[in-house]
């Protein structure tokens, strides 16, 4: 007798075949198939919810045996289908051949929700599995693809009556079909840490245009300046000028989401992910937790921004390991975690957002219009030009030349009185979701890349947006001619642009001209991503 399971595992998890035996012997229960300790610990957690739903525990041998074998099995969503394996060996409900189950066994016979339950969805699907049975917390969740093969239980009692309903009749009972709950948009885990509107920050008009085209054409940013100057404060609104994901984006986001956990809210119960995911780390997050991994790999802060924003807010205190880690996912936008077991690639195709201090007390600069600021004044930078290298230089010349947009912002910039009006953010949405359209348009036709995982394949446009152009693209797209060559010729050779350089300025005046509209790249878009990238390799831009 079997049921079939999931374990999550990279970006799409394992279908697991749960089967259970009894034999005459001493009175016990074992499980077999490398599980951890976890999954082991189910066989009492069943044991005791048996008793307390009104059903009684074999008193003969039970093996439970968890295929494949080979492959390592962690957490506790196999507790119900190890409890309905064991009913089924023993008679009491008939065998749930075409059935996935998931869920935690509280000792009542209750359930509680599981992480992973959409991954375990979308492979239960591509294998052939008819129906599903979840904890009632994880019912929205698993309504976004399977609709009403469903059925939502909230106790172990539920489940067996499901299970025999659906063996009987073809369809789980009516009362356990999960109805899609209207979710408010604070419930929605990518709306956390991103709030505002852009007409509530004054000024920065020059940081305010690069977040524009960062939102249009998916580039990455470094912002630095002084402390108060609004850094954090735009970097933060920049999901509110993003347009939403596309059907097939917001499947592949919610599910990473789920994998991480990230489904349940407390009390709330979270649906379709349709915003772009914006992740804000703190700088004491440690490598797997950036870039995922762990013992059952799990998708990082990178791929939890997967289709959004990965802000690394004060970016120098990160530790230059996890900085120079972010190199390989940003140019290849998938990441490759190695175990001894196996290799998995988890979805990466983030943008990154930088803010930074010039130095490390963050005064470097800081002059008043009229005199220089006294040392009286708290207000003098007193690092040492070694201090302030050493923090300049966590983030590396690889990283940097990735880093297609570069804006210096000072205090000077953020006027807090002023009467006059900002631009509202739905005007700068507009101009953004014109680009992005542009964009879908154009890279419709591109082919499509796989990103493997450990249980199957996901796939993903190729290019999504004008950052991820290959040269190839850039030639096709980005030619330019006459008087706008000669200025990127001049650029080049002035500020001593790399290959890399060079092509980040094309994707940028490609984007800042779909943004106006023109099919052709002019010689004022040549000249404003110039001026984009021109700065940041040098902390001492601020007081030049």
């Amino acid at each position: 007798m079997f049921i079939t399971s999931y374990a999550p595992y990279g970006a799409d998890g394992i279908i697991i075949r749960v089967e259970a035996d009894i034999r005459r012997g001493i009175p016990g229960a074992d499980i077999t198939g490398l599980a951890q300790t976890a999954v082991r610990e189910a066989r009492e957690r069943a044991r005791v919810a048996f008793r307390n739903s009104g059903f009684d525990f074999p008193k003969d041998r039970v093996l439970i045996n968890l295929a494949p074998a080979g492959v390592r099995k962690d957490g506790a969503s196999l507790d119900l289908p190890i409890a309905l394996a064991v009913m089924a060996a023993a008679g009491m409900i008939p065998p749930p051949d075409d059935l996935m189950a998931l869920g935690e066994l509280e000792l009542s016979g209750s359930l509680r929700p599981v992480r992973g339950v959409l991954a375990a969805i979308a492979g239960g699907l591509a294998s052939g599995i008819k129906g599903f049975i979840v904890p009632a917390e994880n019912g929205a969740e698993a309504r976004i693809l399977a609709k009403d093969k469903i059925a939502a239980v909230a106790t172990l009692k539920d489940a067996a009556e499901a299970v025999v309903q659906y063996t009987r009749n073809g369809v789980f009972p009516g009362s356990l079909h999960v109805q899609q709950p209207e979710v408010p948009a604070s419930a929605d885990p990518s709306a956390q840490t991103a709030s505002g509107d852009f007409a509530e920050v004054r000024g920065q008009g020059r940081y305010k245009r690069a977040l524009e085209i960062a939102a249009a054409g998916g580039h990455n940013l470094l912002v630095f300046g002084p402390p108060g100057a609004g850094k954090t404060m735009l970097a933060r609104r920049l999901p509110s000028i993003m347009p939403r994901l596309l059907p097939d984006e917001a499947v592949e986001v919610t599910r990473l989401h789920s994998l991480a956990g990230l489904m349940n809210l407390g009390a709330e119960q979270i649906g379709l992910i349709t915003t772009p995911p914006f992740r804000s780390p703190h700088h004491s997050a440690s490598v797997e937790g950036i870039l995922g991994g762990g013992k059952t790999v799990h998708p990082g802060e990178i791929s939890l921004a997967h289709f959004g924003v990965l802000f690394l807010d004060e970016a120098p205190e990160f530790r230059a390991n996890i900085l120079q880690a972010l190199r390989e996912p940003l140019e290849d936008r998938v990441i490759s975690i190695s175990r001894a077991e196996r290799s998995v690639r988890l979805p990466a195709d983030f943008q990154l957002i930088l803010a930074a201090n010039p130095c490390p007390c963050g005064k470097l600069g800081m002059i008043d219009g009229s005199h220089s600021l006294g040392r009286d004044s708290g207000a003098m930078c007193f690092c040492s030009p070694e201090e302030i290298h050493r923090y300049w230089r966590k983030f590396g010349g690889a990283l940097l030349d990735r880093v297609e947009l570069r804006v210096m912002v000072t205090q000077s910039d953020a006027p807090l009185t002023g009467s006059s009006a900002e631009e509202p953010g739905a005007a700068v949405a507009k101009r953004v979701l014109r680009a992005v359209e542009i964009q879908r348009s154009r890279f419709q036709d591109t082919a499509s890349g796989v990103c493997g995982g450990a249980g199957g394949s996901t796939t993903r446009a190729a290019i999504r947006r004008n950052a991820a152009m290959t040269p190839l693209f850039i030639e096709r797209y980005c030619a330019v001619s006459g008087e706008a060559e000669r200025a990127l010729n001049a650029a080049e050779v002035k500020l001593g642009f790399s290959g890399r350089a060079i092509h980040g300025v094309l994707r940028v005046a490609r984007t800042i001209a779909d943004i106006e509209g023109s099919g052709t790249i002019k010689t004022v878009h040549i000249l404003e991503a110039v001026q984009h990238r021109r700065l940041g390799d040098d902390p001492y831009d601020v007081v030049k």
